[in-house]
C-alpha cells in the first residue's frame, strides 16, 4: 500500500521518498506544497543556501529537513520534464498519424489512377483491333463525354448550378484522379515537411496540389485563406462584388482579383470568378472557385487595358477536421495564365505548374503554418515586436516594390520622357503617400512626389541564390552611400534637399540585425545599419553635421541554395532609428526570377570566377558538366526598381540622378554576374586575380615555396601525382589562407575557400578589406609586436585571438602564422597568413 501511494505523488505534492531511508516517506500539506511551488516557479533548482533560507523563512517547512526539500525539487523537475516530453511525443504522434492518413489517401488515389490507366489501355487496344478489322476508319468512340449545358450566370439559380459543378470538379482534383498529378521535384514528404506537393503532368493549363496538417481549426483556416491579399504577395487587390446564400447552407460570391506582374516586361493579370463556400456532411469545409465565362465580367475601369484576363479553372481548398485538434488542408490551384500575352522569353513562367506551386499553393500552406506557430506562442521575435506587426512590414515592403515595378495608372504613376535610351524606365507619382494610415503623424508627403527608375535584364548562367546573397552581403559593390543617405534623410526630416546630396563617407561596413523569419526560413526580415563617417564642420563649412549611420528595413528571400523557390528577392527601404510600427516605407530592390524551372537547383555553391577556374584542371570534364548548365538552362530575369522622393522644383534633377544610378547598378550587376557565372570552355586556370598581380597558379606556388623556405615544413600535402593543381589543393585547404599586399595600407588580394568563409566575403569584395580591420585590439597589438620579427626572419607566430568577418561577426582562431611571400626574384611580393582551427563565436 505504501508503495502504491508513493508512486501516486505526480501532482507536485503528497509523498516524497527519502534516499537515505528506503522506508521513510514525507507527507506534505497543501500549504507546504504551495510554498514550494512558489519557489519552484522562481528558481527550479535552488542552491543549498537557498533551501536552508527557505526553511528559515517559512515556518510551515520547519519540520522538513533540507535533504527532503532537495528531493522534492528533484522530483518536481523530473515530473516537469516528463510532462513536457509526453506533450511533445503526443504532438509528434498526432502529426505522424495525420501524415500517415494523407499518405494512405495518396496511395489510394494512385491505385485508382493505375486502375483507370489499365482500363484505358485495354480500351485503346480494343479500338486498335476494331480499326484494323473494319473498313471504315472513322469509327466513333463508344464513350462520349456529354457537353456541359450552358449555365446562365445572370441569375442565382444559374450561379448555384455553376457552383455545384465547380464543387464536384474541385473535389475530383483534390482527392481524385481528374488531373494527372506527379510529385513535385525537391519536395520530400515527412513529419517535418510542409506536406505532400504535386504538380500536373499534362492537361490544360497549369495546376498544383498540396495537402498538409495545420494546427488550426477549419473555420479559422477558411478565414485566412479567403483573405488572399494577406498571404499571396502577387495579389494587388481582391473585391467581393456580390454575396448571397446558396440555400443549402453555402455562400456564393462574385470576386474580382488583380495580380501584379512579376517584371516590367509583362502585363498584370486579373480574374473574374465565382467563389463557393460550403460545409460537407463529414464536417469538412470547402472553398472552391472558378472563372466565369466571358471577358466582360468584373468592373469596367479605365485601367482595364493594363490587365490581361486570366482564367481560373476549378480550384480551391478542402479543410477537414483532424482527430486531436488541427486540420488536414487540401489546396488545388488550376490556372490558365494566358502565356500568349507575354514575351516568348517569359512564357516558361506562365506555362510552369511548378511556379504556380511555389508562388501560390505552397505559399498558402507556409502562411497557415506561420500563423499556427505564432498563435501557439512558439515564435518569439526580436525587439519585442508582435508577429503581426513584423508580418505587416514584410507585406508593405513586398507590396511597395510590386507597386513600383508595375506603375499602375490608377495609383498615380505616369511615365517621364527618356534621354533617347530605352534601358531604364522612369515614372513619377505626385500622389504617392507612404503611410499605413491616411492620417498618420508619420505620413510622408512632399511638395513633389516620388520618382521610380526601373529596368529588367536577362541573365545567362548566373545562379539566382548566389547573386541575391552577394547583393545582400556586399552592398558596397553596387550601392552609392550618398544616394542612400539622401533617401534616408528625406524620410527622416521630411526634406528632399537634393543639391550636393549628403556630406558623408561610407565606412564600407554594414551590420545585419535579424528581426524575423518564416517557418521554413525561406524569407528573412532584417534591419541593416550602414556605418558612415560624418563630415565635420572643418571639412564641409556651412553644412550641418548629421548622423553618420543609415538604417534600412530589408526583406530577403531565396538565399538558401538548397531551397526550391520561384523568386529570389532583396527589397529594402530606409527607416528612422526609432523604427515605429507605422514608419513610412519607400521600397527599392532586386528580383531574380528563374525562367527554366526544370534545371533549377544546379550547383550554385561556387564562390566566384576563381572557384570555377579551379575545376578547369580537366577542362574537358568541367566544360562537359557546364554544357548542360549554360545559356538556356540557367536563364533568369533580373528586375531592378529604385524609388526616390523629390521636391517639385527638382523633379528633372532627381529623375536624371535616378536614371543614372540604376544604370550604374546594372553595370555593377553585369560585372558581378560575369564573376559569379561558371567558367566557360577554354578559360585558363592561370588567370590574373588583379591587374599587376601574378596569375593564381603562380601565386599558389610562391605561397607554398615561401612557407617551406621560412619554416622548413610543407604547407600542403602535394605530390603532383593526383593530377590536381597546387592552386586547387591550396583552395580546398582546411585552414584559412589569406594574402595581403605589402604596402602602407595592406589590403587582401587572395584567399582560399576557407579564408573567404572566415571573412564571409567573396573574391570581388575581398579587395575592399584592409588587414587592420579584421584584427581586434589585442590582435593588432600582437601583430605589431611580431612585425619586426616577421620582417627579419621571414615568419612569425601569432597567439590565439579574435578577428572580425566582413559581416561584423567575431571569429576565434587557435593560432595564426604570418610569412613573407617571395617572388621569382626573391623580392617580397606580399604577406600571407594562415589561421588555424577558426570558428564563429
Amino acid at each position: 500500500m505504501a508503495t502504491a501511494v508513493a508512486v501516486r505523488s505526480g501532482g507536485g505534492g503528497g509523498l516524497e521518498k527519502q534516499p537515505m531511508d528506503a522506508g521513510k516517506y514525507v507527507r506534505y500539506t497543501a500549504e507546504q506544497v504551495e510554498a514550494l511551488e512558489k519557489v519552484y516557479a522562481e528558481c527550479p533548482k535552488p542552491s543549498s543556501v537557498r533551501r536552508h533560507q527557505l526553511i528559515r523563512e517559512c515556518p510551515i517547512l520547519a519540520n522538513i529537513e533540507p535533504k527532503q526539500i532537495k528531493v522534492w525539487f528533484q522530483n518536481r523537475r523530473c515530473r516537469e520534464k516528463q510532462r513536457k516530453e509526453s506533450s511533445r511525443l503526443q504532438a509528434v504522434n498526432r502529426k505522424l498519424t495525420a501524415m500517415n492518413k494523407l499518405l494512405m489517401e495518396e496511395n489510394e488515389r494512385l491505385q485508382k489512377q493505375v486502375t483507370q490507366l489499365v482500363h484505358e489501355n485495354a480500351y485503346m487496344r480494343q479500338q486498335l483491333r476494331n480499326a484494323s478489322l473494319a473498313n471504315d476508319t472513322s469509327c466513333e468512340s463508344v464513350v462520349t463525354t456529354p457537353q456541359n449545358s450552358l449555365r446562365d450566370p445572370s441569375n442565382p439559380a444559374g450561379l448555384l448550378s455553376i457552383a455545384e459543378e465547380t464543387l464536384a470538379e474541385f473535389l475530383s482534383k483534390a482527392t481524385g484522379t481528374a488531373v494527372d498529378w506527379v510529385q513535385m521535384p525537391g519536395m520530400k514528404p515527412g513529419p517535418d515537411s510542409i506536406g505532400i506537393v504535386a504538380i500536373s503532368h499534362s492537361g490544360s493549363g497549369v495546376a498544383a496540389r498540396a495537402c498538409g496538417l495545420v494546427s488550426l481549426e477549419p473555420a479559422k483556416i477558411v478565414e485566412i485563406l479567403k483573405d488572399r491579399p494577406s498571404w499571396f504577395r502577387d495579389c494587388r487587390s481582391l473585391e467581393v462584388f456580390t454575396m448571397f446564400p446558396a440555400g443549402n447552407g453555402g455562400t456564393i460570391e462574385l470576386v474580382y482579383m488583380q495580380t501584379y506582374a512579376p517584371t516590367t516586361l509583362a502585363p498584370a493579370c486579373d480574374f473574374w470568378t465565382l467563389r463557393y463556400t460550403i460545409g460537407l456532411e463529414d464536417s469538412s469545409l470547402v472553398v472552391c472557385e472558378r472563372s466565369l465565362s466571358g471577358s466582360g465580367g468584373g468592373p469596367n475601369t479605365t485601367t482595364a487595358h493594363q490587365f490581361v484576363r486570366a482564367e481560373k479553372l476549378p480550384s480551391g481548398y478542402l479543410i477537414r477536421p483532424c482527430d486531436g485538434g488541427g486540420s488536414i488542408v487540401h489546396i488545388v490551384d488550376h490556372l490558365d495564365l494566358e502565356a500568349w500575352s507575354v514575351p516568348e522569353v517569359l512564357r516558361p513562367l506562365y506555362e510552369s505548374s511548378r511556379v504556380v506551386a511555389q508562388k501560390v499553393t505552397v505559399a498558402a500552406l507556409h502562411h497557415l503554418r506561420q500563423i499556427a506557430q505564432e498563435m501557439s506562442g512558439e515564435v518569439v521575435y526580436a525587439l519585442g515586436r508582435q508577429p503581426a506587426v513584423l508580418r505587416t512590414f514584410s507585406q508593405r515592403l513586398s507590396r511597395g516594390f510590386n507597386d513600383a515595378v508595375n506603375g499602375f495608372v490608377d495609383d498615380g504613376w505616369s511615365l517621364m520622357g527618356g534621354d533617347g535610351m530605352e534601358d531604364v524606365i522612369v515614372a513619377t507619382n505626385t500622389s504617392k503617400k507612404i503611410s499605413t494610415q491616411a492620417n498618420s503623424a508619420n505620413a510622408f508627403s512632399v511638395s513633389g512626389g516620388v520618382i521610380c527608375a526601373k529596368a529588367s535584364m536577362l541573365l545567362q548562367n548566373v545562379p539566382p541564390a548566389l547573386l541575391v546573397r552577394f547583393l545582400r552581403e556586399h552592398r558596397s559593390e553596387w550601392a552609392d552611400y550618398k544616394i542612400d543617405a539622401y533617401s534616408a534623410t528625406s524620410l527622416k526630416a521630411g526634406s528632399c534637399s537634393f543639391p550636393g546630396l549628403r556630406h558623408c563617407r561610407f565606412s564600407g561596413s554594414q551590420i545585419i540585425m535579424p528581426l524575423a523569419h518564416t517557418v521554413e526560413n525561406e524569407e528573412f526580415l532584417e534591419v541593416v545599419r550602414l556605418e558612415g563617417q560624418a563630415i565635420t564642420q572643418d571639412e564641409a563649412p556651412g553644412q550641418a553635421v548629421l548622423s553618420k549611420d543609415i538604417h534600412l528595413l530589408q526583406l530577403c528571400s531565396g538565399i538558401d541554395e538548397n531551397a526550391v523557390g520561384a523568386c529570389f528577392e532583396l527589397v529594402f527601404a530606409p527607416i528612422d532609428e526609432l523604427f515605429l510600427d507605422d514608419a513610412p516605407l519607400l521600397p527599392s530592390g532586386f528580383r531574380v526570377i528563374p525562367l527554366d524551372t526544370k534545371k533549377e537547383g544546379l550547383a550554385s555553391s561556387r564562390t566566384l570566377d576563381l572557384a570555377s577556374s579551379l575545376e578547369v584542371g580537366s577542362a574537358t570534364n568541367h566544360s562537359a558538366s557546364d554544357k548542360s548548365a549554360n545559356g538556356h538552362n540557367l536563364r533568369s530575369v533580373l528586375t531592378i526598381a529604385f524609388q526616390f522622393p523629390y521636391e517639385v522644383h527638382l523633379q528633372d534633377n532627381v529623375a536624371a540622378m535616378a536614371r543614372q544610378y540604376v544604370r550604374s547598378i546594372i553595370s555593377a550587376v553585369q560585372r558581378v554576374s560575369m564573376a559569379l557565372a561558371p567558367s566557360q570552355p577554354g578559360l585558363h586556370v592561370g588567370q590574373k586575380l588583379l591587374p599587376g598581380y601574378p596569375e593564381a597558379d603562380t601565386l599558389a606556388h610562391w605561397i607554398c615555396q615561401s612557407y617551406n623556405c621560412h619554416l622548413g615544413m610543407e604547407l600542403l600535402r602535394y605530390d603532383g601525382e593526383t593530377g590536381e593543381s597546387m592552386l586547387k589543393v591550396l583552395w580546398h585547404h582546411q585552414d584559412a589562407i589569406l594574402c595581403c599586399s605589402f604596402k602602407m595600407q595592406p589590403v587582401f588580394t587572395f584567399a582560399n575557400q576557407a579564408g573567404l568563409d572566415m571573412l564571409e566575403t567573396t573574391l570581388v569584395a575581398l579587395q575592399d578589406i584592409n588587414l587592420d580591420k579584421i584584427f581586434d585590439e589585442a590582435g593588432q597589438k600582437a601583430l605589431c609586436s611580431e612585425f619586426a620579427k616577421l620582417l627579419e626572419q621571414g615568419y612569425a607566430y601569432l597567439p590565439a585571438g579574435i578577428c572580425l568577418s566582413g559581416m561584423g561577426r567575431h571569429v576565434s582562431y587557435e593560432q595564426a602564422i604570418a610569412w613573407k611571400v617571395l617572388g621569382e626574384d626573391n623580392s617580397v611580393h606580399c604577406l600571407a597568413f594562415c589561421f588555424m582551427n577558426w570558428s564563429f563565436v
